[in-house]
């Protein structure tokens, strides 16, 4: 009779799975439609998305609030080095943050019980996610729309890694995964903040020079990362190309800089950060960064979704 019940117990476990794989795998970033879209569609959805991105930020013109950025950002100082600070409250960082400055708070994220996990927990636990890996050259591919991607388990990404030979290894990055973020405890220090995002993969995984025009924290969960960063108002020498109206990328590498095909970049301050497990960096609205992995590194990040604090509620950008 037990036994009877057990086995009448499974299909309602079997359906609870399948739907908790349809629910993860919703929360994969959509791919890109391979359907041709004419010139005027591009120009179309480009206006639309810039509309709506204005909006969620609450202000009249996201080409005018890259502009004001890149404007502070040339009232900066010069840094050779990102300062370390220890946990500050909501208040103390956006103080912080209103000066436009790149910084690292210390003693926080080592508290999450993410951070108390291994990677053999990490498949024991949730090898059964949906993820989508980035494959091939998704270095120079960055930016484009069709860049390779593979989904799978995470449990079949971490063999895939194990068993991959070339110098690039894939990646996982900006996954919202909640089931992880569970475990973080994220602090309040943007009044409105977009859906965490994570970030696996081993030594070697790169997420080539870009910026953002959001104001992002940037929490190093495991293992350590190198990030160079350049200030806003260097975009000049950085050779931009959009890829939307809150994301550039450069295809300059200032971890083997080629100045004959980009001579202008020899101007740009690159800044070099080494972040550590449990650190939590601040990367300013238009500051352009390039994350390496130095080993096995899982990280998170939340971009604002508001005006950037380094410009201090210009009420010009909001209409106010």
């Amino acid at each position: 009779m037990y036994n009877d019940r057990k086995k009448m117990k499974k299909p309602a476990a079997d359906n609870r799975e399948r739907q908790e794989t349809r629910r993860s795998s919703r929360l994969l970033p959509p791919r890109p439609s391979s359907a041709a879209m004419s010139p005027e569609d591009v120009i179309v959805k480009k206006q639309a998305r810039e509309r709506k991105d204005a909006l969620v930020r609450g202000v009249t013109s996201i080409q005018e609030m890259r502009e004001a950025i890149k404007r502070a950002g040339r009232d900066l100082p010069v840094i050779s080095a990102v300062p370390r600070m220890g946990m500050l409250d909501a208040a103390a960082f956006r103080m912080h943050a209103a000066k436009g400055l790149p910084f690292v708070i210390t003693g926080l994220v080592g508290k999450w019980p993410l951070s108390a996990l291994t990677p053999q927990t990490l498949r024991e636990r949730f090898g059964e996610l949906h993820v989508r890996a980035r494959v091939g050259d998704y270095v120079n591919t960055a930016f484009a729309p069709d860049r390779a991607m593979q989904d799978m388990s995470l449990l079949a990404y971490l063999e895939l890694v194990a068993n991959h030979t070339q110098e690039l290894p894939p990646y996982l990055g900006n996954l919202e995964l909640r089931e992880l973020n569970a475990l973080c405890h994220w602090p309040a220090y943007f009044n409105k903040m977009g859906p965490p995002r994570f970030w696996l993969g081993p030594s070697g995984t790169v997420t080539p020079l870009h910026c953002d025009y959001d104001d992002n924290i940037f929490a190093q969960i495991w293992g350590s990362k190198r990030i160079f960063l350049s200030p806003p108002h260097h975009d000049e020498f950085l050779y931009p190309r959009e890829a939307n109206a809150i994301l550039f990328g450069s295809p300059f590498d200032p971890e083997a800089p080629d100045f004959e095909k980009f001579p202008l970049a020899r101007q740009a301050a690159m800044i070099e950060c080494i972040m550590q497990p449990g650190e939590l960096l601040y990367v300013p609205a238009g500051w352009y960064h390039q994350v390496r992995a130095l080993t096995f590194s899982l990280s998170a990040n939340r971009w604002a979704r508001a005006l950037p604090l380094a410009l201090n509620g210009d009420a010009s950008l909001t209409g106010g």
